[in-house]
């Protein structure tokens, strides 16, 4: 995705992505579970999903094992994170097609849901706002998509961000807040109320909060009707 930092290109650093991450996103497993879950909803067991930000391979690698039918398109810009995608999704590759870039690469679809998880922090309000349109262009009608990352309170935004850094490294507790202060500087922070605004900006409805947990937040949403969209009355 535009504005992913680049440590994400660091082999060092996407080596370690999958222990890092889990022990730092609060349920990160639950997560996935509620992700598939809510996707489920409104998706056969053949169902299409696209995954934005798939480095890592965290969520493909959950949802292929929950659900065997689904067929998947990842995006990320980064090869060395699709590299540890691939491995880390190597029993359900036949069904995985993975792809170096953003979004504006991915097949046109129709897909029947999409992911964009631990993304969309990195990016500011614009790119926010193109990449969930992007998405949005390529779901069906009714199709959902799951988003979550880093989205804290206006008010304590510093103070949230270093409550989960302890999460994530209680050793490092005495160093917390001046990393809280620091992330809040470098991230392109959304209020939440602002978070659910773009989602409705970018063509969404049915905006719902699903996820909440210390300085995360995650959002499920549907595939809104084209503009000027009207149901014809049944003959």
């Amino acid at each position: 995705m535009p504005g992913r930092p680049d440590p994400f290109s660091d082999p060092a650093v996407a080596t370690s992505y999958a222990a890092q991450t889990r022990a730092k996103v609060p349920g990160l497993d639950d997560l996935h579970r509620m992700v598939t879950l809510l996707l489920a909803e409104k998706a056969s067991a053949g169902a299409r999903m696209l995954v934005v930000g798939a480095g890592g391979g965290l969520e493909l690698s959950a949802m292929a094992g929950a659900q065997p039918g689904w067929h998947f398109t990842g995006v990320d810009p980064s090869p060395v994170m699709l590299t540890q995608a691939r491995q880390a999704t190597a029993a359900a590759g036949d069904r995985i097609d993975l792809i170096e870039g953003r979004v504006d690469l991915a097949p046109q679809g129709p897909y029947d849901g999409a992911t964009c998880l631990l993304t969309l922090h990195f990016l500011n309000r614009a790119e926010r706002l193109h990449t969930l349109r992007e998405i949005r262009r390529r779901l069906r009608p009714g199709a959902r998509l799951v988003v979550a990352h880093h989205a804290p309170p206006a008010a304590g935004a510093e103070q949230w961000l270093a409550r989960s850094v302890r999460f994530g490294d209680p050793a490092a507790a005495a160093q917390a807040a001046a990393a809280g202060e620091r992330m809040a500087q470098l991230l392109p922070l959304c209020s939440p109320a602002e978070e659910e605004d773009l989602l409705r900006e970018a063509g969404f409805a049915d905006v719902a909060l699903f996820y909440a947990a210390l300085s995360f937040r995650g959002w499920v949403a549907v595939r809104g009707e084209d503009p000027g969209h009207t149901e014809e009355s049944p003959a």
